[in-house]
């Protein structure tokens, strides 16, 4: 057997990379060693600095309470409005539907990060922080290697979850999203919305910090984006009121605007030799209905389940089990990526009988459960197998 520094070497120290160094940490009985390897540099993100807020279903933060990676700054959502602007047929989905207490929750970025960050510095997981690691793994090796600041770690496992892998399938949607937060005038505690346009979808959402306020994530073309980037916030914020319609009155915008270019990412091989590939690495796609982070920790638990018997043994073969993960994932990661890349391009074709098409969808899907309820199920919690 080669010579290894780790059972399991992670990389990128985001909430999925994160979580996963959380719940090796938590494994009861068992203490493989782990690595997460972070990059560290001027240019890069700042966690702590981002303004950004995450939308995570019931099934997530069932997940992140079991790591006490669950932050205290939350906004919850018990009611889903989906409608499509100039046309008729709306959706509605109710916590009251599924009997938990929320469908899903608005929780801050920095929040999420810091808390589980918190957690894996208090556990035995060793941090190597520096320029963005590189890996390598030769398909007949029995590790792969993982590079940082010119030293080279071998592991026997290593999780990549920052980073797009080269055999990645992407697709460019031609819209940038711009996130920012606003007052309402008649706020609806407890209420998301999902409003599809012409330009692309828009999403209002309870906001987990600022009282009466909605988080903003507007999708709309990169031209259109930089204008209302530009705009001062009076401007701004009467084209948003305008663009929303009157359900929650006038908005009023309160944190600065930014804009983040939309395309999807897929990667073909979630397993090559040693190398597993989860999270953003493995998919990022378009912000509607919020499926990113909720996807990628699924994908945390999934690897660990698959992983269990090695895990208790690891002079093992892990290959069988990184197989197991690559199968178990392949479903939930398809449904997934089709109805996150479905909505936004069907919504936005500017075709008269398309757009009647989807208001008729819409409201069939509030009028008839048995059509309803497979949809909000898996934005609940996701295919389970």
């Amino acid at each position: 057997m080669e010579n290894v520094d780790f059972d399991i070497a992670i990389i990128g120290a985001g909430p999925v990379g994160l979580a996963l160094a959380c719940a090796l940490d938590k494994l009861p009985g068992i203490r493989p060693t782990v690595a997460l390897f972070q990059a560290d540099h001027p240019v890069m993100h700042n966690p702590a600095q981002d303004t950004r807020v995450l939308a995570l279903n019931h099934g997530s933060r069932v997940f992140l309470e079991q790591l006490h990676g669950w932050p205290d700054q939350y906004a919850a959502i018990e009611t889903v409005h989906v409608s499509q602007k100039g046309r008729l047929g709306r959706t509605l989905i109710s916590h009251t539907d599924f009997d938990v207490a929320a469908l899903g929750y608005v929780v801050p970025y920095r929040a999420v990060h810091a808390s589980l960050q918190q957690h894996v510095n208090e556990g035995r997981t060793l941090r190597l922080a520096g320029a963005p690691a590189t890996v390598t793994s030769e398909p007949d090796s029995a590790t792969a290697c993982v590079s940082q600041n010119g030293k080279i770690y071998r592991a026997r496992i290593v999780v990549q979850c920052d980073g797009a892998k080269p055999d990645t399938k992407l697709r460019d949607y031609n819209q940038h999203a711009i996130i920012t937060s606003a007052r309402a005038a008649l706020p609806r505690p407890g209420w998301a919305w999902e409003r599809f346009t012409r330009e692309g979808p828009l999403a209002v959402l309870p906001h987990p910090v600022f009282a009466d306020a909605q988080s903003i994530v507007w999708c709309t073309s990169p031209t259109r984006a930089r204008e209302l980037l530009a705009a001062d916030d009076a401007n701004f914020s009467r084209a948003l009121t305008e663009h929303f319609g009157d359900r929650l009155g006038a908005f009023c915008v309160l944190e600065p605007r930014h804009i983040f270019p939309l395309a999807l990412s897929v990667t073909r091989n979630t397993v090559n030799g040693r190398v597993v590939t989860i999270g953003n690495a493995a998919q990022a796609l378009h912000p509607v209905a919020g499926q990113g982070l909720n996807l990628g920790l699924r994908d945390v638990a999934g690897l660990l389940r698959a992983l269990q018997p090695w895990l208790i043994d690891p002079t093992q073969d892990p290959q069988p089990a990184l197989t197991t993960f690559a199968g178990s994932r392949r479903t939930d990661r398809g449904i997934t990526r089709q109805l996150t890349d479905f909505m936004p391009r069907i919504f936005t074709t500017g075709n008269p009988l398309v757009e009647h098409a989807c208001g008729l969808s819409l409201l069939a899907l509030d009028l008839t459960e048995p059509l309803r309820r497979p949809l909000a199920r898996h934005l609940l919690q996701g295919y389970r197998n």
